[in-house]
């Protein structure tokens, strides 16, 4: 399940609530701020895989949690046991 909102780290090493739009293991698009003033971005995976990152008007946002994690939270890879039927 997603969650409404997720905390990314800022360059400045502030961080800040943003809305999740959509989330997925390959990708995690969200939006900043709110109203007609938000300004939406898209965080893909580092190389190791350790977090996402992206870029909003020049400034890199972290959000750091690992792919794992994430995969973890939407429940990929889980099988879903279903009763057998005698």
């Amino acid at each position: 399940m997603v969650n409404d909102k997720i905390s990314l780290k800022t360059e400045a090493g502030k961080y800040i609530e943003v809305a999740v739009i959509d989330m997925s293991e390959r990708a995690i698009h969200v939006a900043i701020g709110e109203g007609i003033h938000n300004v939406k971005c898209t965080l893909v995976p580092t190389e190791n895989g350790k977090a996402y990152f992206g870029s909003v008007m020049g400034r890199e946002v972290v959000y750091e949690r690992s792919v794992d994690q994430v995969k973890a939270d939407l429940g990929v890879g889980r099988i879903e046991r279903k009763p057998v039927r005698s």
